[in-house]
């Protein structure tokens, strides 16, 4: 084994001793620094940068246009997966490489006007009543349902003490069952956590079991990130059992974390929770169960649509022993128990109206439909509805841009950041404005190609792959945080153009297979990040979605801890998300012949005539 080497990383003064020929990043991921690494370390994603101080290192020639040019390599920037450490060095980690504080969608979830869990808590009793099966009589205090199955183990421990015990009966599977047992009276400390364990972040929120109380809500970076953040890079990284065993103790460090943060929240211990409910991307619940994904790399696989449901000391949870995890059921490869979820708190499967529900991510879901059918699609539209690819691109949290404005007449810039300090670089909502009104104001044309001449058009450097074109200029570096100026390439927008494409065409699959028109869609659920934080008239004119202009507009927030939520406090929510699975029809777009129709038209700012004209 090499000899170790201790590298230094500031300005947190963070130490990390890895062998020497490690790369930076392998550093940065012991050291445990949270850092951006969107292509997770494959040297595509040009993210990871860090500006090398002192000490022995190589640099590896780049394997992607979105590399670094000569001049910030003379002004030390290496790419962290790309920079061999072959003696002590010293690296600074520049703010736009830092995860910091990053806007993470915390405020939906669903109550339902309804409360049922499906775990509650009895306390025994001697005497008759509702026999347990052991030779002592005893009785569950308020407990008048099915007699509960039980273990050995625990119709032993029930009968070898006098003293009154608490039981967990929880029907998630189906029937009662005895999932916990516990000295005195603990009815009061009854919790149920809803979690949406989402492909960036985790959410998750604490509720009493007892009264329906929403008690906290917390949230964390998911730790799986370090992998790489897309879907299909840790499908790769899943394709061994060890890979598999390392995202799952990922995902459930990062449940943990969220789990802990709660019960200090609330006031609670974590061993109080005796029923979780998840919501998430078919991938993410795969990694949880140790399941291999590399099926869903495969168009036509069968995908179960079967509720998923774990067991939360099997998991290593911090939670009861015997808690149950029930996880919203999968539909496709790619449309998960969170699109489930959205379309359960939406209610659009109970409505006459026509309906459409979109989730844009770098994977972006959408579903169409009524009580009596729906219709799903899946879309790659890749990360740049979430700031990444971009090159001044970056997650939302403090310093990015959220909103532009372009004054046509005079070119003016006006930005809004989020935490109201100087920019950083510009966010998912932040580019779409940046795109509508760049368009409004002539520095983009129809096919979404930067205008030279245009107010704030300049050349262009050189990138690694040895092209140069126009680029326009957002704000100048002496208006930014990190002195460099924040930039939109020709590249940003031909990258974006093809996420917008995507899911406009996905929408029109859809919409001819159904013969739906504009007109015909009266509500249209906004799920997630890009639904609460994006301007819909700068989506629209841009061309992401269709001009539904008679359609009401509604924000679910975050929809898939909604939907966790609902299913965790009404027990026939799971009956609902169940049928909802089942009888939901998927579209698959890369074997849909009409999909590259759609999608070429799409490639027009706004696009096909009868989607924006009224």
């Amino acid at each position: 084994m090499a000899d170790p080497v201790t590298i230094i990383f500031q300005p947190m003064n963070r130490l990390a001793s890895v062998p020497a020929g490690s790369t930076v990043l392998a550093a940065i991921q012991v050291a445990g620094i949270r850092f951006e690494s969107i292509c997770g370390g494959k040297g595509e994603c040009g993210k990871c940068r860090v500006i090398h101080v002192r000490g022995a290192c190589e640099t590896l020639p780049s394997v992607s246009p979105r590399g670094l040019t000569p001049a910030e390599l003379l002004g030390g920037y290496r790419l962290a997966c790309r920079t061999i450490v072959t003696g002590d060095c010293e690296f600074i980690i520049p703010v736009e490489s830092r995860i910091n504080s990053p806007q993470i969608l915390l405020d939906a979830v669903a109550t339902a006007g309804e409360f049922e869990p499906s775990s509650a808590k009895y306390l025994t009793e001697p005497g008759g009543g509702s026999q347990l099966p052991q030779q002592r009589s005893l009785r569950l205090a308020g407990y008048a349902g099915q007699r509960p199955r039980m273990t050995r183990e625990q119709h032993d421990l029930l009968t070898a003490k006098s003293s009154p015990q608490t039981v967990t009966i929880s029907t998630t599977a189906g029937y009662p069952e005895i999932t916990g047992i516990d000295e005195g009276d603990t009815r009061a400390e009854n919790y149920g956590a809803a979690i949406d364990l989402g492909t960036t972040t985790i959410v998750g929120a604490l509720f009493d079991l007892t009264t329906g109380k929403l008690l906290a809500r917390a949230s964390s970076l998911n730790p799986q990130i370090t992998c790489g953040e897309e879907l299909i890079t840790r499908i790769a990284v899943a394709r061994t059992p060890a890979g598999r065993k390392k995202l799952r103790a990922a995902a459930v460090e990062g449940i943990n974390t969220v789990l802990s943060h709660l019960a200090q929240e609330a006031g609670t211990g974590t061993r109080g929770i005796t029923d979780l409910c998840l919501a998430g991307n078919t991938v993410m619940v795969y990694l949880l169960a140790g399941m291999d994904p590399s099926p869903l790399e495969q168009v036509g696989s069968p995908i179960s649509r079967s509720p998923v449901v774990l067991n939360a000391g099997g998991l290593g949870l911090a939670a009861s022993a015997g808690a149950h995890v029930y996880c919203l059921p999968n539909v496709s490869r790619f449309v998960g128990g969170d699109a489930v979820g959205d379309v359960v708190v939406s209610r659009m499967h109970c409505s006459g109206d026509c309906s459409l529900m979109i989730d844009l991510g770098t994977n972006g879901e959408l579903v169409f439909g009524n009580s009596e059918w729906l219709v799903s699609a899946s879309c790659a539209s890749g990360p740049a509805f979430e700031g990444a690819g971009i090159t001044s691109g970056m997650r939302a949290m403090r310093g990015a841009i959220e909103h532009v404005r372009i004054d046509p007449e005079t070119g003016e810039v006006t930005v809004q950041t989020i935490g109201g300090v100087r920019p950083v670089g510009i966010c998912g909502s932040g580019i779409i404005d940046a795109a509508s009104a760049m368009f409004s104001a002539g520095i983009i044309d129809f096919t979404g190609r930067i205008v030279p001449g245009r107010p704030g058009v300049r050349d262009g450097p050189e990138g690694p792959d040895g092209q140069a074109g126009p680029e326009y200029v957002l704000v100048p570096a002496a208006q930014t945080a990190t002195g460099r100026d924040i930039v939109i390439t020709g590249a940003d927008m031909a990258y974006l153009m093809d996420s917008k494409a995507a899911a406009c065409g996905a929408i029109g699959v859809l919409m001819k297979k159904y013969r739906i028109r504009t007109s015909d869609v009266r509500h249209v659920y906004l799920a997630g990040a890009f639904g609460e934080y994006a301007d819909m008239r700068a989506t629209t004119a841009f061309g992401i979605l269709p001009d539904f202009f008679n359609a009401e507009y509604h924000h679910l927030g975050n929809g898939s801890l909604a939907g966790a939520s609902a299913a965790l406090l009404v027990r026939k929510r799971r009956t609902e998300a169940a049928e909802t699975a089942r009888r939901m029809v998927y579209i698959d777009l890369l074997v849909e012949p009409d999909f590259i129709e759609e999608y070429s038209a799409a490639l027009y700012i706004p696009g096909k005539k009868e989607y924006f004209c009224r």
